[in-house]
């Protein structure tokens, strides 16, 4: 289970829930809007290994220099695994060749989105990249959730596919309680929540820590 947090109390919240993963995250700035990275940095030293932590770069446009110096940046903060987001397609063959001299040392994920036609051909290429994972997510978190754009089968399909290529994977996307047992089926790694933690569902307001321990007990 992964968990995205906003602050050193939010993280130390899932921390006591036990979440496999605490994800760094500022929901206030898109899918993947990036925390500053003294934030991060504070986060880090406060989990202090206690837990796997990962962080996005933000939202960025697909410019291999910009996403490059972008997880560059977020490695520094000694995060365990950077997530990029993989937008517009046109380019996504430039960032990850530039991209691939960080992938020796560094665990990047690649994040594709459900709700602009993803396209999975690219899984054999983020693994020949050298990236530790690829996951599924929704770029616009107003139009419905993961499953409004692709069904169980295509999930499996995606799981799969990047399983086989040695890939771990992660399923998120306004996902909620309800949707759990759907996408359990297609054995991802992980699934991924924010809006389902938090009060009243929303995603840019606090986390709720029994709501994090309904869904971890689900899961495991």
């Amino acid at each position: 289970m992964l968990a995205s947090v906003t602050s050193v109390e939010e993280a130390l919240i899932a921390l006591d829930a036990g979440v496999d993963m605490i994800d760094l995250k500022n929901p206030a700035k898109g899918a993947l809007g990036a925390l500053e990275h003294q934030l991060v940095k504070d986060i880090v030293l406060e989990i202090n290994h206690r837990s796997t932590v990962s962080a996005t770069i933000g939202d960025l446009i697909m410019d291999p220099s910009l996403i490059v110096e972008a997880t560059k940046t977020m490695l520094e903060t000694g995060v365990d695994i950077v997530k990029i987001g993989f937008f517009d397609p046109a380019h996504h063959m430039e960032c990850l060749d530039a991209l691939k001299p960080l992938t020796s040392k560094s665990k990047l994920v690649a994040v594709l989105f459900a709700d602009e036609k993803p396209n999975f051909d690219l899984l054999p290429l983020i693994a020949k990249t050298g990236f530790y994972g690829a996951m599924l997510d929704t770029a616009n978190k107003k139009n419905g959730h993961l499953l409004s754009y692709l069904d169980v089968n295509d999930l499996q399909e995606f799981v799969v596919r990047a399983s086989a290529l040695g890939l771990e994977t992660g399923l998120a996307g306004s996902i909620q309680i309800s949707h759990i047992d759907n996408l359990c089926e297609a054995k991802p790694s992980y699934l991924g929540f924010r809006g389902a933690l938090c009060e009243q569902n929303k995603r840019v307001l606090g986390l709720d820590p029994i709501k994090i321990l309904n869904i971890k007990n689900m899961l495991h």
